[in-house]
């Protein structure tokens, strides 16, 4: 389902274009992630499992990488818009998604259905992370992957990345390959949803104004991306963990739950 490298590269950068910033514009949309409460939003219920690298809060070598973004982020809130259209995820939660497993709905009926659910999905993980570790060649070249800009998503937005080369591409493609082909995984509910776009969410749109100069907007997010294309850094994948979220903002694991390092 995933591309291949030069498809990847192609697909990505049509989507940090001037172009694409106005045409997705005109079909952003509220986010239910995050629901007004007393005057402020508030992230909503939205149970489920994933697969990141870990987040910028615990992640020392990205360090660089995340201050970086940080800043990016803040530069996009001070945009003269309204102050609801973008609600900030917390940047110590930044993180990039290498393969989502299940979420809200979905997640819920699995546990209801399945009591054992969640402990069958934490053996599950780890010992596809055993097979893998066993099954590749361990390589002393570190994946690098690079910011390419920023991309707008139906009800988010955030910096999209494309690998140093093909085989940093490669390596995260067997990765994903490995998890969505599992038939353990399968059985229990998991499946691929997504062709993979390496992205780090910034935002998500709360409310999305009838009177919103959306045309003003895709001019300013085109030149925000343009300042920050003179500086792209680079960003080190050598570790996903398996984690579990109750909503938009934090990433929880314990300390025996699988993790694998590249």
């Amino acid at each position: 389902m995933d591309d291949n490298y030069q498809t990847y590269l192609n697909r990505v950068a049509r989507m940090t274009l001037p172009e694409a910033y106005r045409s997705q514009i005109q079909h952003i949309q509220e986010s239910a992630k995050f629901q007004p409460d007393s005057g402020a939003r508030r992230a909503a219920p939205f149970p489920g499992y994933t697969l990141i690298t870990p987040t910028a809060a615990e992640e020392s070598k990205n360090s660089v990488f995340y201050a970086q973004l940080q800043a990016y982020q803040q530069e996009l809130l001070q945009l003269p818009v309204d102050n609801d259209l973008i609600v900030p995820v917390p940047s110590a939660s930044f993180h990039l998604t290498l393969a989502d497993l299940i979420w809200d709905d979905a997640f819920r009926d699995a546990c209801a259905k399945n009591p054992e659910f969640e402990q069958q999905l934490r053996s599950c993980c780890a010992e596809i992370f055993q097979q893998y570790q066993q099954s590749v060649t361990k390589v002393a070249n570190p994946i690098y992957w690079q910011m390419l800009g920023l991309i707008v998503m139906p009800r988010a937005v955030g910096v999209c990345l494309v690998p140093q080369d093909e085989r940093c591409y490669e390596q995260i493609l067997q990765f994903r390959r490995t998890i969505y082909q599992n038939p353990k995984l399968i059985a229990l509910g998991i499946e691929q949803h997504y062709h993979f776009t390496a992205h780090i969410t910034l935002g998500y749109f709360g409310e999305v104004s009838p009177n919103l100069d959306r045309t003003n907007l895709s001019t300013m997010l085109s030149q925000l991306n343009q300042q920050w294309l003179l500086n792209s850094p680079e960003f080190l994948i050598n570790r996903v963990e398996l984690r579990k979220f109750d909503d938009m903002t934090y990433y929880h694991r314990e300390s025996d739950w699988p993790s694998l390092d590249f």
